[in-house]
């Protein structure tokens, strides 16, 4: 009889298990990673090939430029368009970018079926990525799912591009729950003593840190993880994000990174204290430690108003034994970028076009 206890609370351990096992996959949200043009498909393969990709979400390119398209690494390819552009790219042109998503959305549609967080990463100022992201983000928007932008700005000196890329992202925010913006003027001074090459490519390693960082600790067992909730509770109808990363080693190193995180916000903002709501993410090697954790959270907490919302998680990443990397997203922010008035060089080319 005793035997027969034993195997039948064995038995319905098990089941529980089971049961408990089966719920955490239907609750854990589906994740898709669109890149949109050729700034966005490099974002997407450099997350694809550089990190392995990212563990519960699809990563998928986006492109007119059918070239450009078959050397990108993702795991959906969607050439944008094909009547449109003939696989030639929008040439600068936002509307042929429209036009060529419009044509193909179903396509987008299909893959992204079922996600709950949606990220629409870009390059602005271009004509795929500046044009098609925010059809894409209007189709998807009926779905319910979390739309976050996640987007990088031209420099300055590159007028027409600049002005064009002001008009994209203002009708991105209209579209997406969040956008996180990525000023490369700001980003130059971050990384200017950097070859060329490596300059660029920080803002594929920024946005791709991001998009893993934040997606893992939710939809995988991490050192403290992001409830989807609270998540959504911070970006949905947020507007304007601003990102900074902090990286450092050594002894108070935790310090120094949240410093500079804070210290490093990739786009203007009129006034921090203003935020809605902060997002903070916390990684190290398998020598960071719940203290170093906690440590981030209180120090940035500190800079911000008493009402600000505050959603933190931290995850172990190998790959930077003996180092921290802090984040912090500011959500709900007034950038000046969008306020600034179109240059007069802008306002003659389009006079002209």
């Amino acid at each position: 009889m005793s035997y027969d206890t034993d195997t039948q609370a064995k038995m319905d351990e098990m089941m529980e298990s089971e049961k408990i096992e089966a719920i955490m996959r239907q609750a854990r949200p589906q994740v898709s990673v669109i890149g949109v043009g050729g700034a966005g498909c490099n974002i997407v393969s450099w997350v694809k090939e550089k990190k392995g990709g990212v563990s519960g979400a699809k990563l998928i390119a986006a492109n007119t430029d059918a070239t450009h398209l078959s050397i990108i690494k993702a795991d959906r390819r969607i050439l944008l368009g094909e009547k449109t552009c003939r696989g030639m790219g929008a040439g600068g042109y936002p509307q042929k970018g429209e036009q060529a998503a419009r044509e193909s959305i179903e396509q987008v549609k299909k893959d992204v079926v079922g996600s709950n967080i949606v990220y629409v990463a870009t390059g602005l100022g271009g004509g795929t990525g500046t044009g098609a992201s925010t059809v894409i983000a209007n189709a998807l928007k009926p779905s319910g799912a979390l739309m976050i932008g996640v987007v990088t700005l031209p420099f300055a000196v590159e007028r027409f591009r600049y002005n064009a890329a002001k008009e994209g992202l203002s009708k991105l925010k209209s579209e997406c729950d969040t956008v996180v913006v990525i000023d490369n003027n700001r980003l130059a001074k971050v990384a200017g003593d950097l070859p060329l090459k490596e300059a660029l490519g920080v803002a594929n390693e920024l946005v791709g840190e991001f998009v893993k960082g934040i997606t893992e600790t939710i939809t995988t067992a991490s050192l403290i993880n992001i409830d989807f909730a609270d998540l959504r509770a911070i970006m949905e109808k947020r507007g304007i994000a601003a990102i900074g990363v902090g990286e450092s080693s050594g002894e108070d190193r935790i310090e120094r990174a949240v410093q500079t995180a804070l210290d490093a916000q990739l786009l203007d903002i009129k006034d921090s204290t203003k935020a809605f709501g902060v997002l903070i993410h916390v990684a190290g090697g398998e020598d960071i430690t719940l203290d170093e954790v906690t440590q981030a959270g209180e120090m940035i907490t500190r800079s911000l108003p008493p009402k600000a919302r505050v959603v933190w998680g931290a995850r172990v990443d190998p790959s930077l034994q003996g180092r921290v990397r802090v984040m912090v997203v500011l959500t709900g922010i007034e950038s000046t970028f969008l306020a600034q008035q179109p240059s007069r060089l802008g306002r003659l080319v389009r006079a002209g076009q």
